[in-house]
């Protein structure tokens, strides 16, 4: 299997070279491009096609929840995990409008970053634990306003709405094949029908807007 491809944007230029070197010597990683602030993001991405971009949030010319935004757009194949210093809701529901597949503190483990990359490259979410429980309870909040139900275009099968639940719990493919005693194959495929279902690209997404629909508590 290649290497995750990571573009690292980050406007600290000590910061970005010791992440560099942190996560060059991990074999299932290569740092392919960096940046400095969000509009030179958008034009290392263009050059590099990464896998995953790991994004500061606050920086100069184009911040990085505007850059998010830009590449979710431009370039929806690549993964952005935003990665800061700031522990902020406004933060945090920003970028995850624009369009991040995570959020992690810049304080996280090289081990927990490493795992992280990889299981977003794969199409999982990489929320950091200290505000998992402030997107769900957001997102339990809106779907308290919302209707009961939301009808979809194509309704979910109870396999489906089971895979959502345990989608929305954090939930690893592995782990559901082993609640599910299924094999991870397949996993794979109600996960695929369960995106293009709820109209969404990624499981981070797929679990806020489950929570939003009312289709999972």
């Amino acid at each position: 299997m290649r290497p995750v491809k990571i573009v690292l944007v980050d406007d600290q230029s000590d910061f970005r070279a010791g992440l560099s070197a942190a996560l060059s010597v991990e074999p299932a990683l290569r740092v392919v491009g960096e940046a400095s602030d969000g509009a030179e993001a958008l034009r290392v991405v263009r050059s590099c096609d990464p896998d995953v971009v790991l994004m500061d949030l606050r920086m100069p010319v184009l911040d990085g929840v505007q850059a998010t935004e830009r590449l979710s757009r431009e370039a929806p194949r690549v993964r952005v995990v935003a990665l800061t210093t700031f522990d902020d809701d406004a933060l945090l529901f920003a970028a995850l409008r624009a369009g991040a597949c995570g959020y992690l503190l810049k304080d996280v483990s090289t081990t927990t970053l490493v795992e992280t990359v990889c299981g977003v490259a794969r199409g999982d979410g990489g929320l950091a634990p200290a505000v998992t429980g402030r997107v769900l309870s957001e997102f339990r909040r809106l779907s308290a306003m919302a209707p009961p139900s939301v009808a979809l275009a194509h309704p979910l099968s109870a396999r489906e709405v089971e895979v959502t639940r345990m989608l929305a719990e954090g939930a690893t493919n592995k782990d559901i094949a082993r609640a599910l005693s299924v094999a991870e194959g397949t996993v794979k495929n109600h996960v695929t029908r369960v995106l293009e279902k709820l109209g969404v690209e990624d499981r981070t997404q797929a679990a806020l807007r489950a929570r939003a629909l009312g289709l999972v508590l």
